[in-house]
Parts: structure tokens; sequence; C-alpha cells
């Protein structure tokens, strides 16, 4: 029969750890996906200790000779997992040790688990937020194109899901375009912060052995190493601030599904998917339902739960590591996956949606949408706003009651009866229509304005 192997800290106990116990902490399930930058860190590691003279040049070879071994099994699918050695990095240990003997075991000199997972951690995180960010600028590729396909598209903005104003559709879409550029402004600063190496920092207070931690750093391409070891271990605040760049961005990308769930309803009619990315009902032969939005729209949800339930882990662990710690992997891979599919169920939402420009045009006629431009008219001739927006609801007032949606019907006679300050040049204010290109300001809905930004959006996605 096949001995089984021992735990690291067997020396110490004289009963075997129990199996629900073992059971209950094993890790192994979820956080064997780390097994590219355990073998990453520990490669690093090994060249360290051979560079100092803790071990000879020739065991270090060895080390990340048995160790590239290791790594072309678990790609494979070839790697002997053993459950009873709770998770990724002591099945990797044991099976190095299986494969070189006692130089095998040489390799975790100067290492605590500690600060190996933290390694581990951090490395996963830095390659999984450089692919989120190339997802992200994907998606803006997508907002921008079709926001230079739809320049002349006219559709209602709103308030309180009330129609409100003309607006571009181009305009609307590029809003999104800015909420990604502020999103990969948030993970490009907490990759700042991940990209601190923490290795070297042993248990919790370093160690006696003449280690050379920024060698290691450079190996592994960290800008800095930790400078304190009780917070190089315990410190999830990298993992927090990726949680929550993630809560915001899944915010952003709710709301677009959101609209998109409006729009391609019969009640607006403005957009249209493609039956690929829709289903339907087991009951109704009719229905054509935007599922992924509906279920990208519930994932953020969850991706906020991960955020409060690691910071409630966290709020009162003493320094430095606490086996709560090991809570942080399953929400953090969650997340990660929650949001890499989100993205790129958004991106493809984008891309293949079909705009029925006239439906959004139809939209605008009514619901008086031109009537703050009617009162900005008549602050041009020199009415105070106050005032001007009071006549001007009066006007709306005596519309509705007139059973009209719109103030185009109004003559100019009719509207001098309200106010002398409207002149014959008041018919283009009473034009929807025309409404979006009059907001020739920094930032405005016109024209101009919504192709100048689509001319900086070009710019700043060719960026590095």
């Amino acid at each position: 029969m096949k001995k089984k192997p021992q735990k690291p800290w067997s020396g110490r106990f004289e009963q075997r750890i129990d199996p629900e116990v073992e059971r209950f902490t094993a890790s192994l399930h979820f956080d064997k996906r780390l097994y590219p930058f355990d073998i990453q860190g520990s490669m690093a590691h090994a060249k360290m200790l051979g560079s100092v003279g803790l071990i000879s040049e020739e065991e270090s070879a060895e080390l990340i000779r048995g160790l590239e071994e290791i790594r072309a099994e678990l790609e494979e699918g070839l790697f002997p997992f053993d459950e009873s050695l709770e998770d990724i990095h002591m099945n990797i240990e044991s099976r190095l040790i299986q494969k070189l003997g006692s130089v095998g075991g040489k390799l975790h000199t100067a290492r605590s688990r500690n600060d190996q997972v933290a390694l581990d951690t951090r490395l996963y995180l830095r390659h999984e937020i450089k692919g989120i960010l190339s997802q992200m600028h994907s998606l803006q590729e997508s907002f921008l194109a079709k926001a230079r396909a739809h320049i002349g598209s006219i559709m209602p903005g709103y308030t309180h899901l009330q129609r409100a104003q003309p607006v571009l559709f181009a305009h609307h879409l590029m809003a999104y375009f800015e909420m990604l550029k502020r999103d990969r402004e948030r993970f490009r600063e907490c990759l700042k912060r991940v990209a601190v190496m923490p290795l070297g920092s042993g248990a919790l207070s370093g160690t006696t052995l003449p280690i050379d931690r920024g060698l290691v750093a450079r190996d592994l391409g960290f800008d800095k190493v930790s400078e304190n070891s009780l917070d190089a271990v315990s410190d999830r605040d990298y993992v927090l601030e990726f949680l929550s760049a993630a809560s915001i961005l899944m915010m952003h990308l709710s709301r677009f599904a959101e609209e998109v769930i409006l729009w391609t309803s019969a009640e607006f009619g403005f957009i249209e998917l493609p039956d690929s990315f829709c289903t339907g009902s087991s009951l109704m032969p009719q229905k054509k339902n935007p599922d992924p939005m509906e279920l990208l729209r519930g994932k953020t949800g969850r991706v906020y739960g991960n955020l409060m339930g690691l910071l409630v882990t966290m709020k009162a662990l003493p320094l430095s590591y606490n086996r709560d710690l090991q809570e942080d992997k399953e929400a953090l891979f969650d997340t990660v996956d929650t949001l890499k599919g989100a993205l790129t169920v958004t991106s493809l939402c984008v891309a293949h949606m079909k705009v029925i420009e006239e439906k959004m045009q139809g939209s605008i006629e009514s619901g008086f949408l031109e009537a703050t431009d009617l009162a900005e008219y008549l602050v041009k001739k020199g009415v105070p706003f106050r005032d001007a927006h009071h006549i001007v609801g009066r006007i709306v007032l005596e519309a509705v009651k007139r059973g009209w949606s719109a103030l185009s019907p109004y003559t100019l006679d009719e509207l001098k009866g309200f106010s002398p300050y409207f002149d014959p040049d008041v018919d283009s204010y009473l034009r929807p229509a025309e409404a979006a290109d009059r907001k020739d300001v920094p930032g405005g809905t016109s024209s101009m304005r919504v192709k100048e930004a689509i001319k900086k959006a070009e710019a700043y996605l060719k960026e590095p």
C-alpha cells in the first residue's frame, strides 16, 4: 500500500488530522488554478537560493528542472493530486520531493506557506488584471464603433426614466466609454499595489537566512519589495481593491444591461438583438428574451457579495496571518471569472445589436422634449430663467389640456399670448429633432461635440 504523505508540520503532532477536519480545511479543489504562479514563484525562489549560496547551483538547477517537469504534468492533466495535502502548494512540493528526494525538501528554505500564498495570489491577480484591461479596451472599441456608425441617430434622453431631452444615440453610447475609462484607471492603480513582492517575509517576521529579496522581485517583474513582514503575509488590501474596482465595473455593465433590456422591449423597440444572443420561453412561442443581459444584471449582486464577504472576513483579524484568509481565494476567483464573462457578453451585445433609428426618432416627437430649449430661447431674449421656466410650464400644461403631446402645433400668435418675447425665429425651437445640435458646449450632445469626443476616444485607445 502506498504510504500517505506526511503533513509538513507532522513532527509536532502525535495524532493524524481528523478526516472531516481535513476536508473542511482543504482548498485544493479551488486553489489548484494557482499552479502556474506557484511554479513561477518557486523557480525564482530556487534561483535566488542558489545565487546566495543557501543551496548549490547544481541543486538550484535540479529544483528548477523538477518544477518544469511538474508544470508539464499539470498542463497535460497527468499530475497525481492528493487531497490530503490540502492545497496546490503542498501538492507541488510533495511531488517535487518524490521526484528529487532530499533536494526537493530544500525548496522551502527561507519560505513559509504564508508568504508563498501571498506571492502566488499577487502573481495570479497581476496576470488577470492585465487580461481584464485588454477586455475593457476591446469593449471600448465596440462602443466607439457603434457610436461612429450612428452619429446621426437621435433618441430621447431620460431622467427618472421619463423622456427629457433629445440626445444623439452616439452620445449615449459614449457615456459608457467614459465610465470604462475611469474603470481602467482604477484597475491600473490597483495593478501598482498588486506588484509588491512579499516573499521573504516568512511566516510573519522574516528570516535569519541571507536571502536576496530584490533578486526575486526583479526576476518576477515586481516593482517593489514589501516593507513590513507582518503586513505582507496578512495584507489582502490588493484583493479588496480589485473586488471594489470589479464591483464598480460590474455596476456600469449592469446599467448598460438594464438599458438593453428596456430598449429591446416592445415598449421601447429602440434596438434588436440577434437570435443567437437571446433565448425563448418554454411556454410562450412568441418570446425572445435578452437573457444574457438579465444574467449580467443578476451576477452584479454576486460580485458585490464577494467584496462584502471579504471585507467582513478582514474586519477583525489580528496580525498577522490567520486561516480565515483562505476565504479570499474563492471570492477572488469567482469575481475574476464573472467579470471576464460579463465583459465578453457585453462586447458581443454592443457589436451585434441592431439600432432601430425610426423608432428612436419617433419617440422624440412626443413628450414635450423641446420644452427646455424653449425656456432657453426666452432666456436668450432677456427673460430671467425662472420666469421662462414658469412660462413654458404653462404652455406645456395648456398643451396637455388640449390633448397634445408636443408643442409644435402652437402658432406664433398663441405663443405670444404666453409671452411677448416669442418671435418668428421660435419655429425651429418647436422641432425636437433640432434640439440636440443646439447643445454645442464641451461634453454636450451636438453632432460636432460628439464627433470631437469620438476623435479623443480614438486617440485614447491608441495610448499604451
